[in-house]
């Protein structure tokens, strides 16, 4: 069986927590097929370049390291790009695996249209 989920984050306090739920669910989903996407918005998508811009600390970098190890196991991170220029991010900002969208909710939209389970941690 073929599975698509979709995990959505607007909270910096939730990386963790959100990142955990994905570790989880690949773990269990040894059987199927799982196709996973993290969409950050709002506040989130700084989580995405904090260590490009300097200012992460070893709780950042963790996030990273697990982000990035989650990544090269077919997990797509992507980024709001009305979100990154709130936050006056540019995708030279990113960390090199994120891929942006030009709005979340939008993406959200999308991705539920085409059977995607969303799950907001």
């Amino acid at each position: 069986m073929e599975y698509k989920v979709i995990f959505h984050i607007d909270e910096n306090a939730r990386w963790q927590m959100l990142l955990g739920n994905v570790e989880n669910l690949l773990a269990a989903s040894e059987s199927g097929h799982m196709t996973v996407e993290v969409l950050a918005n709002g506040e989130a998508v700084q989580k995405y370049a904090s260590s490009i811009l300097g200012n992460g600390n070893e709780s950042d970098q963790s996030l990273t390291a697990k982000m990035a190890s989650l990544h090269r196991e077919g997990v797509t991170f992507a980024a709001c790009r009305n979100a990154m220029r709130a936050s006056h991010l540019t995708e030279e900002d990113l960390q090199s695996f994120v891929v942006t969208v030009p709005a979340g909710v939008m993406e959200l939209v999308t991705r539920q249209s085409q059977g995607y389970a969303y799950i907001r941690p």
